[in-house]
């Protein structure tokens, strides 16, 4: 009985993080703001800004409900917080309602964000099978990344039919599919004793304690981060420079289940450029051609060029990290490291933050010089890498 209870919960929290991630949006989300919100750059950055902004400060309180009302209410009421944000925000082109919809959407995250996995942990601590948690949560992840492969193409089909606003309209239906099954899964009685508003409270006092003590880790993060961060605005901007190839919108999901199956097949195959390359080679590596991408796109801008920043700066830029966080592990104190790791992730948000408005002010003066800013982000890694990878080797 036990047994089919832990099945159970393992396949409807597949199933939630699958339809969590099922965003038809994604393929039109820069036509989507310009064209039918009718928002500059500067301010769809400046929504993005603020929806980091909220999701860090809402981190605490929310924690606090998975804590006591439970976790299976948190993730239910976070799916349903955002599916409210989809209706609303594809309903009214207006920035006042957006900035209002990406408060709902962050707190929407931050009710499900340390609850989802630590609910799926405490279900396989209750029977017994915390071994296999890396597994399953590996599968996880799959699910979550299929989920951004299939929506995509489905989300430039309903946009080029039904108009741009449509697909965040319609990403209501899995959302709320989403909060019915996060309802229907069953609340495991072993719970780990630390809380979840506790747990994110540790984040920010362990984080910046570790990175003050260690030198080696806080210039490996800085490398992370700033590869990453340059990375992140390849999702903002290839679709701004199909636009102005005069590419139809229905393509645009095609190309972003593309940038998401690139990831895929990088991500899995960390081992084999590693075995090529070496790991700090490959650091170098894959922060100049991430740089090499968005000046070549920006100084030449065509199909050609638009695929490649896709493959090198996209599946390149934004995996990095990943592979970063997995040698990472070995500067970190077992006892410490879930806290460390999301700190990284933290560090990142305060950065992106500041970032956003900054190169959507640049994209709305002259996407070529908003691109041409970014590469400068890799590029300064160079300069960190003979001492944070070398240190890195050395504890290794």
């Amino acid at each position: 009985m036990k047994n089919q209870q832990y099945k159970n919960t393992i396949w409807k929290y597949y199933a939630f993080v699958f339809l969590r991630d099922f965003f038809f949006i994604s393929a039109v989300l820069v036509p989507f703001f310009t064209k039918w919100g009718h928002i500059s750059l500067v301010q769809v950055q400046l929504l993005q800004s603020w929806f980091m902004l909220w999701s860090f400060i809402l981190e605490v309180p929310t924690g606090a409900i998975a804590d006591y009302f439970g976790k299976k209410y948190s993730l239910a009421l976070g799916a349903l917080v955002v599916t409210i944000a989809a209706l609303i925000y594809g309903s009214f082109p207006n920035f006042y309602i957006f900035l209002f919809c990406e408060f709902l959407f962050a707190m929407g995250l931050a009710l499900t964000s340390g609850a989802d996995s630590a609910l799926l942990y405490d279900s396989l601590k209750e029977v017994g099978k915390e071994e296999e948690s890396k597994k399953i949560f590996g599968k996880a992840h799959s699910f979550k990344l299929w989920g951004l492969l299939i929506s995509a193409p489905i989300g430039s089909i309903i946009a080029s039919k039904l108009g741009l606003n449509a697909p965040l309209i319609l990403s209501a239906i899995p959302f709320l599919l989403a909060s019915i099954i996060a309802i229907s899964i069953r609340e495991p009685k072993y719970k780990e004793q630390t809380k979840e508003s506790k747990r994110y409270l540790d984040i920010v006092k362990k984080g910046f304690q570790f990175f003050k003590q260690n030198k080696a880790f806080r210039l490996l993060t800085l490398d992370a981060i700033l590869v990453s961060a340059a990375a992140y605005f390849v999702i903002w901007f290839y679709q701004p420079l199909f636009m102005n190839i005069k590419t139809p919108i229905i393509y645009f999901g095609y190309f972003h289940a593309f940038l998401v199956l690139i990831e895929i097949l990088i991500a899995s195959n960390f081992s084999l450029l590693e075995k090529w390359f070496g790991f700090n080679k490959y650091l170098k590596i894959s922060a100049i051609i991430t740089s090499l991408s968005f000046i070549l796109v920006a100084i030449y801008p065509n199909f050609y060029t638009i695929i490649s920043f896709l493959i090198f700066a996209g599946g390149f830029g934004l995996t990095r990290i990943e592979l970063m966080l997995a040698h990472m592990n070995k500067l970190i104190p077992s006892s410490n490291r879930a806290t460390i790791l999301s700190s990284v992730s933290m560090f990142e948000t305060f950065i992106l933050v500041i970032l956003n408005p900054i190169i959507g002010f640049l994209a709305d003066k002259s996407l070529r010089y908003a691109l041409l800013t970014i590469s400068i982000l890799p590029i300064v890694t160079l300069f960190l890498k003979t001492r944070a990878g070398e240190q890195l080797t050395v504890q290794e």
